[in-house]
């Protein structure tokens, strides 16, 4: 199972472009139902609905929430999906089985008093300090996810329409536009950031990339995300916000600004209409909130 773990990661990578972040994701949790069928031993043609049971059940009593037990089914069923379009087996047995129903979460946003004061903690004008108030305010500016964000290179800026060009899952590219406060805090860190920080340059693609280490390298997804982090806690603000909790709150103050639910779709890189709608949700919580505090009978 092992080498045909390796190949289906293989398809993932190459034929679907999923990112490498993904792949790692199917990866461990199909290696978690290859260790169950070991233990069991079992092996791929012998499984049948009633052993893909056992396994969530067992799943279920090792107290792994409905998120973790649904994407890991999820994976495995993409997984049988794939031996059985491949032909290494003839029928899926995992068409039966459907994942629990998970409570309706809304995502955490943040207020835009913390938002304000997580710029207004970086207050010095080092190039470390150009870079950092850029991320942030890019990342509230077009909603990317982190991943997209370190993914940005100089060539995706367009100062002139006004935009940043996203590349985000199955490598689909995206366009969104950015309004004229990040667009200064982009300038004035290219202008004044961006080359003092390529003078110590390790990296030769990182003469590309938007966002430059103190190390002159490009900087990874986890780099900013270690950076957001840096600066969360400066600002003293609540550790539940973080980076995606900022695409959230760029998706819910659209909505609540007016914004048609396609339009928001579009910059947030959503294939699923669905998916966007549940910022509607946060929207009509926040007009009841409106509702409340100002209606004279409320």
């Amino acid at each position: 199972m092992q080498q045909l773990i390796e190949n289906f990661t293989d398809h993932l990578l190459l034929e679907r472009r999923l990112s490498a972040h993904t792949v790692r994701a199917y990866q461990t949790d199909i290696q978690v139902f290859s260790d169950w069928c070991e233990r069991e031993a079992l092996t791929l043609q012998q499984i049948n609905h009633r052993n893909i049971r056992a396994f969530l059940a067992e799943l279920d009593q090792a107290r792994y929430n409905r998120k973790t037990i649904n994407r890991r089914l999820s994976a495995v069923k993409t997984f049988f999906n794939w031996l059985v379009a491949t032909e290494r087996l003839s029928s899926n047995p995992l068409t039966v089985i459907s994942g629990s129903k998970q409570p309706n979460h809304l995502p955490t946003t943040a207020s835009s008093d913390e938002l304000t004061g997580l710029l207004d903690a970086i207050d010095g004008d080092t190039p470390v300090d150009l870079r950092d108030r850029a991320i942030i305010e890019l990342l509230y500016a077009c909603g990317s996810r982190i991943s997209e964000l370190a993914a940005i290179k100089l060539s995706d800026l367009d100062f002139g329409a006004g935009s940043v060009r996203l590349l985000g899952k199955g490598s689909k590219e995206r366009l969104v536009p950015l309004h004229n406060l990040a667009l200064a805090k982009l300038a004035d860190y290219l202008s004044n950031g961006r080359q003092q920080l390529l003078a110590t340059k390790v990296d030769p693609q990182a003469e590309q990339a938007l966002f430059i280490s103190t190390r002159g390298n490009a900087m990874s997804a986890d780099s900013l995300r270690k950076v957001f982090n840096q600066r969360r806690l400066a600002a003293a603000l609540n550790p539940a916000i973080t980076p995606h909790t900022i695409r959230h709150s760029f998706a819910t103050d659209l909505i609540e600004g007016g914004a048609d639910l396609r339009s928001v779709q579009e910059m947030l890189g959503h294939s699923s209409l669905q998916t966007t709608q549940l910022y509607t949700h946060l929207s009509i919580a926040h007009l009841r909130e409106t509702v409340e505090r100002a209606h004279p009978r409320s």
